[in-house]
């Protein structure tokens, strides 16, 4: 993570939802915000090292065969285990936020009306977070 903006992929195939988020988090925040409707356009745009991705769980509203959300977070994980990333569902279920955990999402948001406010916190708290722990390994390779 870079000291400049924090870099946000959000990645939803519910366009309208994908445009209110990233329109709710513009106005909140100073970050740099690129947009996906599939977990594959995200996965090939993950040479410009998204600090965050906010990813949906379902993502086959576009394409019935299009890979899921759990699936990208796979991949995701595979290529960066430093990403952070917040699973976004519709879905109020213990076991799908217990699932995401075990796939290494950094937290799993429901779709509702406080979701955007949710984010608003998560985010720079993942920024806080990375941060400081850059600054303990530097300090503890000096030691």
């Amino acid at each position: 993570m870079n000291d400049e903006k924090i870099k946000i992929f959000l990645v939803d195939d519910d366009s309208i939802y994908l445009k209110l988020l990233e329109i709710e988090l513009l106005l909140q925040g100073d970050f740099n915000i690129e947009t996906y409707a599939t977990g594959e356009h995200c996965l090939e745009n993950l040479s410009h090292e998204p600090d965050v991705i906010v990813l949906d769980y379902y993502l086959d509203g576009i394409q019935k065969n299009a890979m899921t959300g759990i699936e990208t977070l796979d991949k995701i994980k595979a290529v960066n285990q430093e990403i952070a990333v917040i699973v976004l569902s519709g879905q109020d279920s213990i076991d799908i936020a217990i699932s995401c955990m075990h796939h290494k999402a950094f937290d799993y948001v429901v779709k509702s009306e406080t979701a955007f406010l949710r984010l608003k916190k998560i985010i720079p708290a993942i920024f806080q977070y990375k941060k400081m722990e850059k600054q303990l390994k530097w300090y503890m390779e000096r030691m």
